[in-house]
């Protein structure tokens, strides 16, 4: 949706394989527009990946570009970070996307200072230890290509250090570079770095908990600027409460009762009687008649029994507080497993009438039993 959009790249360490391929290729049709994957030879930081790839992002004469973590949700305002940055009049200053955060919360978060008149940083704290700001960062920035300068310097200052450090590896760790702690920092006050603020949602996915949480705000967004996406009581159909997403391929019950705050993948199959709230169904599942899932993620082509039950635990942000975040929970508290939703793997089975609760099942397995607070291998 932003005018003069040229390209999009995908940036990781991960090996490349055929679902991603598959993945890129159905993007660049439905959107006309060239998507890549490059893939780094070793964990180069936030900032290092695209300082390796410099080349890469400049090719075709690039006036400025996106930056976007991949573990966000948001509206992404990219056009009103781009008009917000021509305002500034800078053709060399850069925008990071910036929101509200409460004090305590905040000292997860790369903390901004930004003056109040222009918005620009004036000072950059990623993770403090004490109160530095509410305002946090989002990890979705807008560059031009003066930032390789920017992070220019921290490399050739990473490699004079390590040329001191004479058992030292240093042409490899030199590349790693942090935006935020290395650049951002750096680049504070020195009137380069300004913070757009948006009032749009925006969350980490940090979590299989915060999956589902995302899933909401996004159907809660389609509510407002998409509605025709979402699915409606018709006569003959499955009964819908508050915002459902049901793909057109989906075999839905009529007598089925699905919401709020559920997706419904290509194929899959609901039967009579299910009950589906706050969760994600993906593609080619089956739910067998009169099972209940909740706060649940049911993988590719997996199969719930009959009468069985599939139940996970929200972690939700405070709902009391506007400026709340979610919490990103360790997989282990006490040396147990911390109650979260429930996951069900691609092609796994479950029996009928039986429970599974607060349980994560990786793929291809085949249950017999129920479970409970469990990792099933």
């Amino acid at each position: 949706q932003v005018p003069g959009m040229k390209e999009i790249l995908l940036m990781g360490f991960y090996q490349p394989h055929e679902a991603l391929s598959r993945f890129l290729v159905l993007a660049q049709q439905e959107f006309k527009i060239p998507i890549r994957y490059l893939q780094e030879y070793a964990a180069l930081g936030t900032g290092g990946g695209i300082y390796h790839f410099r080349d890469q992002i400049l090719s075709g004469g690039a006036e400025a570009f996106f930056v976007l973590n991949a573990d966000v949700c948001s509206e992404f305002p990219l056009q009103e970070m781009l008009d917000f940055q021509q305002q500034h009049r800078d053709a060399h200053s850069f925008v990071i996307l910036g929101t509200t955060a409460n004090r305590t919360q905040a000292l997860n978060y790369g903390c901004i200072v930004a003056n109040a008149d222009t918005q620009e940083v004036q000072h950059y704290v990623e993770k403090p230890s004490t109160f530095v700001s509410e305002i946090i960062n989002c990890g979705i920035y807008l560059f031009t290509p003066a930032i390789f300068q920017h992070i220019g310097e921290v490399f050739q200052r990473n490699q004079q250090e390590l040329s001191l450090e004479e058992s030292s590896n240093g042409w490899q760790r030199a590349e790693v570079i942090r935006l935020e702690q290395d650049v951002f920092t750096a680049l504070a006050g020195r009137s380069k770095l300004y913070v757009y603020k948006t009032d749009g949602f925006w969350s980490q996915i940090k979590s299989a908990g915060s999956a589902i949480y995302a899933s909401r705000l996004y159907l809660n967004q389609y509510s407002k600027s998409h509605p025709e996406r979402l699915a409606q009581n018709k006569p003959g159909g499955p009964i819908i409460r508050g915002n459902v997403y049901i793909h057109p391929s989906a075999s839905i019950d009529s007598t089925a009762v699905l919401g709020p705050n559920v997706s419904i993948g290509e194929g899959v199959t609901v039967g009579a009687g299910v009950r589906v709230r706050e969760s994600i169904v993906l593609h080619g599942a089956s739910l067998h008649d009169h099972t209940c899932v909740l706060n649940t993620i049911v993988g590719w082509d997996s199969t719930i029994g009959r009468w069985a039950r599939v139940e996970g635990t929200p972690s939700d942000p405070n709902p009391n507080d506007p400026y709340a975040k979610i919490d990103s929970e360790t997989l282990f508290r006490d040396g147990r497993l911390t109650p979260s939703i429930t996951i069900l793997g691609c092609s796994v089975t479950i029996p009928a009438e039986v429970v599974i609760l607060n349980s994560i099942v990786l793929p291809h397995k085949e249950l017999s039993r129920s479970y409970k607070n469990q990792i099933i291998l």
